[in-house]
């Protein structure tokens, strides 16, 4: 256990926070980034319902989305924890700029088909399988250790202020625009991001720097790769060398994990968590279309509530003591669990936007608790792998529930696929409470 755990993390001092250069540019590309994804989401998922009226193809939609998820994380921790994070971000959000552009264009032509959307969404969730976690291992490094609760609220007001744009935008987008306006609008979002993460801080900044002051840590098969790779006279010892640094390190990783058992309890608690945050989109849209019968506006007016309460929680959760953290961090589960059985008998538009606005506050709350004292734990060289390993963990469960909200809710009904999320929180409110013991019996 490190260290850290064992003393409550200072209060959040946002003159510091916001001193830092580096990190307004980075909260504006979390802004523009959300508002981009987050239209491109709702859009696209109410095109799939309009055109299909089925909400398991919209739950193939999720599935497409978070599939990747189940491979890249593996290399894509190692190459977070290996090179500079700001440049991977940036090469990420422009290769899917680029796709979600030429996708547009497709729609522009009158020449959009049901697997162009699945294939970009593919494309999009292949990036953002590595692109959180690189973001979120970034925010390590711009920001000095006291303030790491703050800088997670902000990054979750950024975030959802984002979305918050997104909903309320939305439904007169496409209703105005089409699927084409919303990819276009999207598309654009990518290269305003890069350019934010490029503008964050100047030269290259290894997350390895660290091993310098622990010269233990180099390994045989790293010196030999670098020096191979430095001559260019053994492309073959480069090439294993190479290999056997990045399978040393994955080896690494895991063996950190299975000594952590609070960060294992944490992990396990945000990917519950963000499984149910990003399959509940099936309902959602289902529910704005065959209870509330608001369309793709009423939508947008669900994910603008879903951003207002997460801007409040995330802005919350930043003053809050230590002990009072961790308490609400696990009841905010059980909010989402209660607060998700009630949500399908809401026929009134107002009252859906006000629990969804409650549930984006509970979500929240408790991510930037869990991200907050995830930072305070873990090293920075093993934040990248840690966070992939959650993201593998949240795929997992996010393919799941996807194809399973989609299928209860098609084949008996909406109110039987909320009752199933419902549980999902349920379990994630035990094992939150969990979390929760872990980190009091360090303190």
């Amino acid at each position: 256990m490190s260290p850290s755990t064992a003393t409550a993390p200072p209060p959040t001092d946002w003159s510091l926070i916001w001193a830092q250069r580096g990190f307004r540019y980075f909260f504006f590309a979390m802004f523009i980034s959300l508002f981009g994804s987050g239209m491109n989401f709702a859009g696209v998922s109410w095109h799939i319902l309009a055109l299909t009226h089925s909400t398991v193809k919209v739950s193939y939609q999720v599935i497409v989305a978070t599939a990747p998820g189940l491979l890249v994380p593996f290399i894509g921790g190692v190459l977070i924890d290996r090179y500079d994070r700001r440049y991977l971000g940036i090469a990420l959000d422009l290769s899917r700029g680029i796709a979600v552009l030429a996708t547009a264009f497709i729609a522009w032509r009158g020449q959009l088909e049901l697997w162009h959307l699945y294939l970009i969404t593919l494309i999009i969730g292949a990036g953002s399988a590595m692109y959180w976690a690189d973001v979120n291992a970034l925010v390590q490094e711009v920001m000095p250790a006291s303030q790491f609760a703050g800088a997670n609220a902000a990054v979750v007001v950024g975030v959802q202020t984002g979305m918050l744009f997104a909903g309320a935008l939305v439904g007169f987008i496409y209703d105005h625009a089409g699927i084409a306006g919303i990819l276009g609008v999207d598309g654009l979002t990518y290269f305003v991001s890069a350019w934010c993460l490029y503008k964050l801080r100047t030269g290259y900044v290894s997350p390895r720097d660290h091993l310098t002051k622990y010269p233990r840590e180099f390994s045989e098969t790293t010196e030999a790769t670098a020096e191979a790779l430095e001559t260019g006279e053994m492309p073959d010892v480069a090439e294993a060398g190479l290999s056997l640094a990045v399978y040393s390190d994955l080896r690494e990783g895991i063996a950190y994990l299975r000594q952590q058992p609070t960060v294992r309890a944490l992990g396990t608690t945000h990917s519950i968590l963000m499984a149910g945050v990003v399959s509940a989109n099936v309902l959602v849209v289902a529910l704005a279309a065959d209870i509330l019968h608001r369309g793709a506006r009423g939508l947008g007016y669900l994910e603008a509530g879903w951003g207002l309460g997460a801007i409040i929680g995330g802005l919350l959760a930043s003053q809050l003591p230590q002990r009072l953290r961790l308490t609400l961090y696990a009841l905010a589960l059980g909010g989402l669990a209660l607060g998700h059985l009630t949500m399908p008998f809401i026929t009134w538009l107002l009252a859906a936007v006000f629990f969804q606005s409650l549930f984006g506050f509970f979500r929240a709350l408790s991510g930037v608790i869990a991200q907050a004292s995830l930072m305070l734990i873990v090293p920075r060289h093993f934040m990248g792998r840690t966070q992939s390993a959650m993201a593998i963990l949240t795929t997992v469960l996010q393919l799941l529930m996807s194809f399973a909200l989609g299928w209860i809710s098609q084949q008996i009904n909406i109110y039987a696929g909320f009752a199933f999320l419902a549980l999902i929180y349920a379990l994630g409110t035990a094992s939150a409470f969990h979390a929760r013991s872990q980190m009091l019996s360090a303190l």
